[in-house]
């Protein structure tokens, strides 16, 4: 029997989990905020997210909207220069696009529409209707009457970003002190990217007090913007009459930016956003699923924002229906989601952390990735400069291997545990402390209660029995499988 689900938030997440569950016959609400096109950063796109765009029916479209294809990054990165090229590490499908969101997150919205999805746009949800500690049904204002609506689902997904609708019921979001960062940015005509850069690759390079990004959008443009801490942005701020003039100078102060646009013409509209990271104490509870930044958000520095949307709205999606379908516990499905995400996103915090230490070296950063990646990467594929466990997790790609083999084991704390045994001045040992202390500073600052010993992490075995062996289905239905009875 059909159920009814609850979608709030018609971005990469909310789309995603609408589209899948709505070709597979359920009866789908979406509710958006904001009216379609509308304006959002987070452009450059992980290689794991073709592989779930064309799960939902919309590759061929997307493909066809001209984006630059990307085929990796270039870090300038400390005193080195170093380039994830993917095409050469795992051949010529595993690649993705330098998008525009406004247009991109729209062909998303639309496919959802396509594959049975009821999506009002323009509608604000209030908040969502508990039973207990089961999510009901919500709560909304008609765009066009202004009255309130409450109607009952089966399932929420909420998708709605950083409004956090759950969380701001729940109250169980924790920050992040050490990211607490503001990013400001623009776009220039024309430009160019370092040489030795993968074709039409982001290049990210850092600064004493910040980092840059560079990256080429279709029709030659370039998207040009610099990220610091929220107390140094605000020094930084004072010096400037305006965010024009802060954004040129900064640009001005970078030789490597500079040169870079040094034949493009800069574009008016400087944009300043907080990158504030934060996770919430539990992804899902009964009738309920956290996706994409509703769950939690993470420093933009490795560009996985949106991977991270995808793989959650995929995961959400099925949980649902391997629950209606009866593969699974409800309870079973919950722990095979929240254990999925929370250590993708647990894996790449930690990565995150190591990569900010910014004179630590490449080899220490690909060591601290090696640690925290199957070893079957380095089997499967040629290694490229001893870069494939960390291409892997800032292409996406080791997250959904874990999915589809049911691999639920918290890889950076397992990390953790085997680099306690290794020499005190080991550089991948001091980059998993750095993270760790990341992680301790969130706790300090937090008033709410943990669910957990760690906030922001939860035990592994507390969630997902790994006996149980259940992995992700994609063929001839998307649902939950058991390797073992």
């Amino acid at each position: 029997m059909s159920k009814k689900v609850l979608v709030i938030g018609g971005g990469p997440a909310g789309s995603t989990a609408a589209s899948l569950l709505s070709k597979a016959g359920m009866s789908v609400k979406l509710l958006e905020r904001e009216t379609f096109p509308r304006y959002h950063i987070g452009e450059s796109i992980a290689s794991s997210c073709r592989t779930i765009i064309d799960l939902v029916g919309a590759l061929e479209e997307v493909d066809s909207r001209g984006y630059t294809v990307k085929n990796g990054v270039l870090l300038r990165w400390g005193k080195e220069d170093w380039a994830i090229d993917w095409p050469k590490i795992f051949g010529p499908d595993v690649r993705s696009w330098q998008v525009d969101r406004d247009d991109f997150d729209h062909v998303l919205l639309k496919n959802a529409v396509k594959q049975g999805a009821d999506v009002t746009e323009g509608v604000t949800v209030k908040r969502v209707l508990f039973d207990g500690d089961r999510a009901a049904g919500a709560e909304w204002l008609d765009p066009d009457t202004g009255e309130l609506v409450s109607e009952e689902f089966d399932y929420v997904i909420d998708a709605s970003g950083r409004a956090g609708v759950i969380s701001k019921h729940l109250k169980n979001r924790r920050p992040h002190e050490i990211f607490r960062n503001v990013a400001i940015w623009g776009y220039w005509q024309g430009g160019s990217l370092l040489p030795s850069s993968p074709t039409g690759g982001i290049n990210v390079i850092s600064a004493p007090d910040g980092w840059y990004w560079v990256i080429p959008l279709r029709g030659d443009r370039y998207s040009v913007g610099f990220v610091c801490h929220q107390d140094r942005f605000l020094e930084r701020r004072r010096e400037h009459a305006d965010l024009e003039a802060m954004l040129a100078s900064l640009v001005e102060e970078s030789p490597t930016v500079r040169d870079l646009m040094a034949n493009g013409v800069y574009q008016p509209g400087a944009r300043v956003e907080q990158d504030f990271s934060y996770v919430a104490d539990s992804f899902h509870g009964p009738g309920y699923y956290l996706a994409g930044d509703a769950a939690c958000f993470l420093d933009p520095l490795l560009s996985t924002g949106v991977h991270l949307a995808l793989y959650s709205g995929m995961l959400a999606a099925t949980s649902v229906l391997a629950t209606v379908n009866k593969d699974v516990m409800e309870e079973e499905a919950g722990a095979f989601y929240e254990s999925l995400y929370r250590n993708a996103y647990q894996r790449l915090f930690t990565l995150v952390s190591g990569v900010y230490q910014q004179q630590a070296g490449k080899a220490a950063y690909f060591g601290l990735a090696d640690a925290m990646t199957p070893e079957r990467a380095t089997a499967e594929y040629e290694q490229v400069d001893g870069a494939v466990a960390f291409a892997e997790l800032v292409a996406g790609l080791a997250d959904i291997h874990d999915a589809v083999t049911g691999t639920h084991e918290d890889r950076a704390q397992q990390a953790h545990a085997q680099a306690d045994a290794l020499p005190e001045d080991n550089s991948v040992r001091q980059l998993l402390a750095a993270a760790e202390n990341a992680r301790l500073m969130a706790a300090a600052g937090t008033p709410a209660a943990p669910v957990s010993e760690a906030p922001g992490k939860m035990d592994a075995h507390d969630l997902y029995d790994p006996a149980t062996g259940l992995y992700l289905v994609t063929s001839p239905t998307l649902g939950i499988g058991r390797s073992r009875p």
